[in-house]
Order: structure tokens, then C-alpha cells, then sequence
């Protein structure tokens, strides 16, 4: 096993609590399901929201979702000027036996144009 990571990203339609942990626990659940992560496989996952975002921290979903033993951390995504709006960003770090080339990297709701490179 060796220690891996994937990043992910979603575009939240609304400020509003529940759309941003449900777009994030959607999000979190696609990046577990497309690398077959397990939860004792998770070492940390890190969140950032873009400066528009803050009704509520994108680490509430993973908890909700029976993650609250892995170490979790939100942060705002720095403003740059023109960047998109209204995103969670993820970043998780796992154990896995996965290579580099078949970690899988999960955008959605329009956030696939921030990474052209990735599947």
C-alpha cells in the first residue's frame, strides 16, 4: 500500500447550508466510490470553498457521513481575479495499492472546466 491522493471539485448552485453539504458530501462520495477508497484507508482530507461560500464548512458532510475520525480541515480557496465561483475543492490522502495514473480525480456541476487534463 502506498499513500495517494485525489482532488475533486463541485460547483455549489447556492450559499445556502444544504446545497453546500449536499454538493460536498456528493462530491466526497464520488471521489470514494471511483477509487474504491475505504474509510480506514482515509488519512486526511482537506476542504476549500471559494470566499463566497460561508454557510457552512464543507467538513460537516464528510462528518455526516461517518467520517469524523479522519482528520478533517476547511480553508478558503484564495481570490484570484476571474477564477469561478460557488466551489468546493478536496483534496483527500488514502492509502491504496492504486498507481499514480489510476487515482481518479472527480469534477462536477461544471467545475470539469477548472481541470482539462483529468477524466
Amino acid at each position: 500500500m502506498r499513500l495517494r491522493a485525489a482532488r475533486g471539485a463541485i460547483r455549489v448552485p447556492s450559499d445556502e447550508s444544504h446545497a453546500l453539504l449536499g454538493s460536498t458530501e456528493r462530491l466526497l462520495s464520488a471521489v470514494l466510490q471511483r477509487n474504491e477508497i475505504e474509510s480506514e484507508d482515509l488519512v486526511s482530507i482537506m476542504f476549500t470553498a471559494t470566499e463566497d461560500l460561508r454557510s457552512a464548512f464543507p467538513a460537516e458532510a464528510a462528518r455526516r457521513m461517518g467520517l469524523g475520525l479522519v482528520p478533517l480541515m476547511c480553508a478558503q480557496e484564495i481570490s484570484v481575479e476571474g477564477s469561478m465561483s460557488s466551489v468546493v475543492r478536496v483534496l483527500l490522502h488514502f492509502h491504496s495499492e492504486r498507481t499514480l495514473d489510476e487515482v481518479e480525480h472527480v469534477y462536477l456541476d461544471g467545475a470539469e472546466s477548472l481541470r482539462d487534463d483529468v477524466r
